[in-house]
């Protein structure tokens, strides 16, 4: 399919020509995709996209006319700065669970593993078992890895429920951050127990206070990023193996004509990992070939595909916006899923091929599909069993309608803590040194998902591509990862394209300009970072010249994370904006309001040219606070007058 053409709507859908030749096939034979659907829902709610629609209770549902014509209050009687406070609690509340829920899993099959409970597992890196159990009181000298296990298991237990007064891994947090969350009343107490709260206080006739209703919402924010999702992260790691940088490939390229593929979709390694392991072994392998396929495949998709590929290589598809498309090209024999960011379309488009979509989550069934309920008590046997599914589907694939279009991408992952600070030495103080020198100005956290409403992976590569030329350090997570890999921004080699001190220090190092960090969850690793580069400098956080950026979120998930960031202390760009504009009180709340609570606030700026300006603009005034040296603008590679100002949240409500 190399020199297959694509058409202008495909073009101004994905900015990558896989997705462009795949969305171009789906047209061609009738198959509605995520892009489609998006155009069937228009016009989509004006009152929704401002914030100002409610259904908490069956009086309603009520909406406040933005325009101060109609109704400006719901029958129970709150207004529109109470009404977008509460959805948007709601919102964090179900980002915050979904990823806690996620580090609750792992929790519990790490406590399985504990006392030999699982088939498919063990403890990978002991070292970090011990150190983190040290972390948090657990005594280790002396001990087996099992002891210690269960006990680290059952300490983290304890941190979602309400037994305590913070969460365990609050305390890697600077003193002066922890005590802005106590003096503003958001240290995270418990996970569960913050998001139940959450919700509590958003029912009808609870927390009718809009500060008070999103300074909670923080906490809860807090919960996830400090709590579950670092809960998650930090055991996947002793289960799994802490990521070492290592090289893969991305983009549809990674699927094989000649061999049976099984795509991960979803977003725990639980599975991923065990498949992985099955699909080596050679009875399985041996079966494949019986059916004529040369081997089997195993590639990722969105978040479950960064896991693997973090720790062992697996090369991935594509990011949330390429789950359809990857079924599209005819090659897959299964998708296996387990939670969060499927599309339910998946089941739909699979009937036009052979695939099957296997899900194997009870929390996650979708209807159609082949349902394969996955224990950690049985894991590589259940591992067994999908792979065996996968390969009895190969000799039904139809070869004349397999569309691989283009060749791989080569990209480099694995940038863990540990890996960041084992390229330095084992210490900051390098990092430190170049961010003293300007050689590397400061660092960003580009993350989050694709938006349909959005040309896939525009803003995430324009807004990267401009960070590295002015010398600022970029870390991604999850789809913007992975579209960052697509691009060629995540191999050492990309060093090129960056400003002349950030390549100096790339080029030493052999790494790239953009470190793939992990998954979703792990975003939790840039917390821990920024932490210790805080506690080294013997700062807070917020006076650190760092920034986040989410350009094309469309998740609960995605709010939540952006929660914990900013509580954290770091400034974060949204480039999609959130329904809170119907309450101009919130609004000045997240662009205003919350830089005397934590130091940091939100920003709202789609254009990348923009965002980048302004992310510039702040780390420049953050290395000025710690006294060192300005770079003059005209010295920088975006120039002060290209760009129009920020639309900043709080300039939206006055214009």
């Amino acid at each position: 399919m190399s020199g297959t053409s694509t058409n202008g709507r495909s073009k101004s859908l994905s900015i990558n020509r896989d997705a462009q030749v795949m969305i171009d096939q789906a047209r061609a034979e009738g198959i509605a995709t995520v892009w489609d659907r998006l155009a069937d829902q228009q016009p989509q709610c004006g009152y929704c996209a401002l914030g100002l629609s409610c259904r908490n209770c069956a009086m309603g549902p009520c909406r406040i006319d933005p325009f101060g014509e109609g109704p400006q209050r719901g029958v129970c009687g709150a207004d529109a700065d109470v009404i977008v406070a509460r959805n948007l609690g709601r919102t964090i509340a179900a980002g915050s669970s979904s990823h806690s829920d996620h580090g609750r899993d792992i929790l519990e099959a790490f406590g399985q593993l504990a006392r030999g409970e699982t088939t498919g597992y063990r403890i990978v890196d002991e070292e970090k078992l011990r150190r983190i159990a040290g972390e948090v009181g657990v005594t280790t000298d002396g001990r087996t890895v099992e002891e210690v296990a269960i006990d680290l298991a059952d300490v983290l237990q304890e941190d979602y429920g309400t037994r305590r007064g913070s969460l365990s891994f609050t305390a890697r947090a600077p003193g002066a951050r922890r005590d802005k969350w106590e003096a503003a009343g958001i240290t995270p107490r418990g996970i569960d127990r913050e998001n139940v709260e959450m919700l509590h206080r958003t029912h009808m006739g609870v927390d009718n206070d809009y500060v008070n209703t999103l300074l909670h919402a923080l906490r809860t924010g807090l919960s996830d990023g400090w709590g579950g999702s670092m809960i998650a992260t930090e055991l996947s790691d002793v289960m799994f193996g802490t990521p070492t940088p290592v090289m893969s490939e991305v983009n549809l390229g990674v699927l094989k004509t000649d061999q049976v593929n099984i795509a991960m979709h979803g977003h725990n390694p639980l599975l991923s990992d065990v498949i992985c392991a099955a699909a080596q072994d050679p009875d399985l392998v041996e079966l494949a070939q019986s059916v004529g396929a040369k081997g089997i495949n195993v590639v990722g998709l969105c978040c479950t595909g960064n896991e693997m590929l973090m720790r062992r290589g697996v090369p991935i598809a594509g990011n949330h916006l390429m789950q359809e498309l990857v079924l599209i090209t005819g090659a897959l024999e299964a998708m296996v899923v387990d939670y969060q960011c499927i599309m339910p379309s998946i089941v739909d488009v699979a009937k036009c091929y052979h695939t099957k979509i296997i899900s194997t989550s009870d929390k996650a069934k979708f209807t159609g599909a082949t349902h394969i309920s996955f224990d950690p008590g049985h894991a590589a046997e259940v591992a067994e069993r999908i792979v065996r599914t996968a390969i009895e589907a190969y000799p039904d694939r139809n070869h004349g309608r397999v569309r691989i279009p283009g060749q791989p991408v080569k990209m480099m992952g694995g940038f863990s803590v540990e890996a960041i600070l084992g390229a330095l030495g084992g210490t900051p103080k390098p990092l430190v040194d170049a961010i003293a020198a300007g050689s590397i100005r400061g660092a960003v956290a580009v993350v989050g998902c694709n938006n349909p409403k959005l040309p896939q992976d525009l803003e995430h590569i324009e807004l990267t591509r401009r960070l590295i030329e002015n010398d600022i350090l970029v870390l991604v997570t999850g789809c913007a990862a992975v579209a960052n890999g697509k691009s060629g921004h995540m191999v050492p080699e990309a060093s090129a394209m960056a400003g002349p001190g950030l390549r100096a220090v790339c080029e030493a190092l052999g790494i790239p300009p953009v470190l793939h960090v992990g998954s979703c969850v792990d975003n939790s690793r840039i917390m821990v970072l920024v932490a210790a580069l805080a506690d080294y400098l013997g700062v807070d956080i917020d006076q650190l010249p760092v920034a986040g950026a989410a350009p094309e979120w469309y998740s609960e998930k995605a709010v939540a994370i952006g929660a914990y960031v900013v509580a954290s202390g770091i400034t974060t760009v949204l480039g999609v904006q959130p329904p809170v504009f119907g309450s101009p009180h919130v609004v000045d709340l997240l662009a205003n309001g919350l830089e005397g609570v934590v130091g940091a606030t939100f920003v709202v700026e789609p254009d990348p040219a923009k965002a980048a300006l302004f992310i510039r603009r702040h780390i420049e005034t953050k290395r000025q606070g710690l006294g060192l040296p300005f770079v003059e603008p005209d010295t920088m590679r975006i120039d002060d007058n290209d760009s129009a100002p920020m639309v900043l949240i709080g300039a939206a409500v006055e214009g």
